[in-house]
């Protein structure tokens, strides 16, 4: 049996959005900057399908600027502040438990322009407390970032709280929403977001193609020159299969999102117990309340993550381990870390991320294949002594 529980990274490319994507790559493919009937047509899907991307999230059409996903949106969101502020001293508070994306950008403003960032803390559920953010703001204050669900574990973040503190303080408040378009509703006027990131192969869109809402009014450093694209804030040759293949990608997520949450949050529950309480020595990384429906990030005692992911590929099943291993690094998981996991629990993470085409089969057959994996894996463990414990929430 094939099983593919890694949600998280990316998604399969939903069927009925192919079917809307093909047309304008070979029938209607002209450029939408061109002027004649070929330009003409494919900018008239282009208008349509940035109107329904900004009705998904409360936004008007021209707040909503399409990249090539939520890497780059993260980056211009950052560097287009800081770029656009004519203060001397900027400062910029975000998370602990931040993609790369936006941590190597902070790296490189600290770096190259000399800002000031600070590093909110995260509690064992992995939410951040506003209160630690209001002590963090200075005069100096020009941005928040802190993403809207983490793409580790899960945790969603108090966004309204934050969203509502910032417009208090006219502080901008940046949110990276890669994670979270498919399952939650958002809307950025009432929840007082001025920049959002978002990417459309996180929710059965195509990949190479996001976008970045900015609110009308706040001012961002160009991205790219070069052309009148985007309102001449990011120059380039107009993708507009991409575009349209976005566009009913998330039109499908909210059409299907009330549905796919309570499905996919009961599959998830359930496996989550089951594995807690029949696999000695696992420990829930992150809390259940305010956690993504389709994540489950577990830590397996005395065993490395990566054995795992290996042991359950073979067995036909695609899952994500906690620790670095993709990008060639030792490090374990500066996210589990920052719950307060010891580093060599943070080892043996692996995150289960389903999808809307998840069953209880596939489920049922992960669990199976998994609870023989670690046993066979810890078997061969000089430091697991045998002992049987009971699984619980940490």
């Amino acid at each position: 049996m094939k099983v593919y529980l890694d949600n998280s990274a990316t998604t399969a490319l939903d069927k009925e959005v192919l079917n809307a994507m093909l047309p304008y790559f070979t029938e209607t493919f002209g450029n939408p900057s061109s002027l004649h009937a070929y330009g003409r047509n494919a900018l008239k899907a282009v208008d349509e399908a940035r109107d329904s991307i900004a009705k998904s999230i409360g936004a008007k059409s021209n707040e909503i600027y399409f990249t090539s996903g939520g890497s780059e949106s993260d980056n211009w969101a950052l560097k287009g502040v800081i770029g656009a502020t004519k203060a001397k001293c900027k400062h910029i508070i975000t998370s602990q438990i931040e993609h790369p994306a936006i941590m190597d950008t902070l790296d490189y403003l600290k770096a190259k322009e000399g800002v000031e960032v600070t590093y909110l803390p995260v509690d064992k559920d992995g939410r951040v407390s506003v209160q630690d953010l209001k002590e963090a703001v200075t005069d100096d204050t020009v941005l928040v970032s802190v993403m809207f669900a983490n793409n580790e574990m899960g945790a969603v973040q108090p966004i309204a709280e934050i969203g509502a503190f910032c417009k208090e303080e006219g502080i901008i408040f940046h949110t990276d929403a890669v994670q979270a378009m498919d399952s939650q509703a958002i809307d950025v006027n009432a929840l007082n977001i001025d920049l959002l990131s978002m990417s459309a192969h996180k929710f059965h869109g195509p990949k190479g193609i996001g976008a970045l809402y900015i609110r009308s009014g706040v001012k961002l450093d160009r991205l790219i020159s070069g052309g009148h694209q985007e309102r001449r804030m990011r120059a380039g040759t107009t993708d507009t299969p991409l575009i349209v293949g976005m566009a009913k990608a998330l039109e499908i997520a909210v059409r299907d999102r009330e549905e796919n949450n309570k499905r996919i949050s009961a599959l998830r529950d359930s496996f989550v117990k089951k594995v807690l309480a029949e696999i000695p020595f696992t420990y829930l990384n992150g809390g259940m309340d305010h956690r993504l429906p389709n994540n489950a990030n577990i830590s397996f005692e005395y065993v490395e993550g990566e054995s795992i992911l290996i042991t359950l590929d073979l067995a036909g099943i695609a899952v994500s381990s906690g620790s670095a291993c993709s990008s060639g690094s030792l490090e374990p998981s500066h996210v589990i870390l920052a719950l307060g996991v010891k580093e060599e629990l943070a080892h043996s993470s692996i995150r289960f991320s389903l999808g809307k085409d998840t069953t209880q089969e596939e489920m049922d057959y992960t669990f199976d294949v998994l609870k023989a994996s670690v046993e066979r894996l810890r078997s061969m463990s000089p430091l697991f002594n045998m002992e049987k414990g009971i699984g619980y929430y940490v």
